[in-house]
């Protein structure tokens, strides 16, 4: 049996940085357009003006490019749904309301917000859940058409059933009922004639034939009502999907800002602009991302295509998923393994720039063999190959004696050391490693102590990667240098 092509959308709000939980859900509704031959679609809610950002919508755009989910519909490349910003779909919002009043499901509601927040204080002192009293909603149409004629401020809310029960169906968690006296008459339309998410959000849904809708778990709250809405136009209704909520690192709760605070005091972030500059891989990210609230194995390795042959939204599931930023370690470090020399040196050279460092092309090929294996970040090319592109390295005094010697012992090896290498026609790692390693035999010490002069005078610190490799690709003239430099530091202590 053919599987219908899906239509699914991404709408976020730019109000602020984008965030892991939207770039899950842009993954799986990329995963499950991509697999029926269907469309991914972004469209931006930006209705609530107060709280846009600038650059916001920018970000996202951005975010999505740099993940791979390239979307077939939005507001920086068009499509036939469009505009594909909420603020530029006003009139149809407008109309669409009006049509609610008119068969009877919504109403004028001319409450003031003094009125609403005095009607607010007396049900909390009674200990009643607040809720709209429903003042308006008694309203004859003639009254009401008199006072917006007249000039009167207002919205529009959406009338409610108050008898009997909603059950609205969630693809991951079945029938959800919910009894109508619990529900409350939300606004739809505000009084600047932007509607709330609740209306824009249905009308949009349809308008762009919308197959399935995934979002978050937050808006299981308000699931009746848009359900409602649709069922209010005689709509056919889209696949809900409500998705697992993250919890942060503990297990308990969802994350707050303290805790992306001092997740990113550790080198971690739930923004994908943060993750993007810390070095994680697209590939990294999204592939632990998928995998909290997807039921396959949660050290499964995979990329988007491999997402693509096994994803169906019947895997996936409502358990919550406490973030685990060991996890994206291991997955962004499999990921930088499994890149290509040229992809790796690509992704690494912006930051050795970013540095100040000069790259050459050449010397950068060489060493991504060398330093692949101890990337967990890409940012940590730095701490292990940014001595390949340094005219010197300034070790630490200290470092360069070695454990058990003295600052004038220490001198003698790296002497001994700078004659070795001296003598030798080239510094490949095959010409020198043997008379180094013969010195050690002869001269009693062991290969960590005089290794670790060589390596801390060469390189600057006493991690690096593989000695002799690295001198290598250094040069002749550069280690000789800098073995002198340390040779120098030493007899001065």
């Amino acid at each position: 049996m053919s599987v219908k092509p899906a239509r699914t959308r991404i709408a976020p709000s730019p109000t602020g940085h984008m965030h892991l939980g939207t770039a899950r859900v842009a993954l799986y509704d990329y995963l499950l357009a991509k697999k029926t031959g269907g469309q991914f679609i972004l469209r931006i809610e930006d209705t609530d003006l107060k709280r846009t950002v600038p650059g916001a919508e920018q970000e996202i755009m951005d975010g999505l490019r740099w993940l791979g989910l390239q979307y077939d519909e939005g507001p920086d490349i068009g499509g036939p749904h469009g505009p594909y910003r909420q603020t530029e779909r006003r009139e149809i919002y407008q109309a669409h309301a009006k049509v609610l009043v008119d068969k009877g499901h919504a109403y004028p509601c001319f409450c003031t917000p003094d009125h609403l927040d005095k009607v607010r204080q007396e049900q909390m002192k009674r200990k009643e859940n607040p809720h709209y009293d429903g003042t308006c909603r008694v309203l004859a149409p003639d009254e009401a058409a008199k006072r917006i004629a007249n000039g009167e401020a207002y919205t529009i809310r959406f009338k409610m059933p108050q008898d009997g029960v909603t059950v609205a169906h969630d693809h991951l968690r079945g029938d959800i009922t919910t009894d109508n006296k619990q529900l409350n008459d939300q606004v739809i339309l505000k009084t600047d004639g932007l509607p709330t998410y609740h209306l824009a959000a249905i009308v949009d849904d349809h308008e762009m034939q919308i197959t399935h809708v995934m979002r978050g778990s937050e808006w299981l709250g308000t699931f009746p009502l848009h359900v409602n809405i649709v069922r209010a136009f005689g709509w056919d209704e889209p696949t809900w999907v409500h998705l697992s909520v993250f919890l942060k690192p503990s297990g308990k709760g969802k994350m707050s800002k303290r805790e992306a605070a001092q997740a990113m005091k550790d080198g971690y972030s739930i923004f994908i602009k943060d993750m993007q500059e810390l070095g994680f891989t697209p590939e990294g990210v999204l592939n632990w991302s998928a995998l909290m609230g997807w039921g396959v194995a949660e050290d499964d390795v995979m990329t988007v295509n491999q997402m693509l042959d096994r994803f169906t939204i019947d895997s996936l599931t409502p358990s919550p998923a406490a973030i685990n930023f060991q996890k994206l370690d291991h997955f962004n470090a499999t990921h930088i393994r499994l890149l290509t020399t040229e992809d790796l040196a690509t992704r690494l050279k912006p930051y050795f720039t970013r540095e100040g460092l000069a790259v050459q092309d050449d010397v950068l090929l060489k060493i991504i063999p060398l330093i692949r294996e101890r990337l967990t970040t890409l940012d940590d090319c730095i701490s292990f190959g940014a001595f390949f592109f340094k005219d010197e390295v300034t070790p630490l005094p200290e470092e360069l004696i070695a454990k058990g010697l003295d600052a004038k012992q220490s001198a003698e090896i790296a002497r001994r050391a700078y004659q070795i290498l001296a003598a030798q026609p080239d510094i490949s790692h095959e010409r020198c490693e043997p008379p180094l390693r013969a010195y050690v035999e002869e001269s009693g010490l062991n290969a960590n102590q005089v290794f670790g002069i060589l390596r801390v005078a060469t390189t600057g610190q006493k991690v690096s990667p593989p000695l002799f490799e690295s001198m290598e690709i250094i040069g002749r003239d550069v280690c000789l240098r800098r073995i002198q430099n340390a040779i120098d530091i030493l007899e001065k202590m």
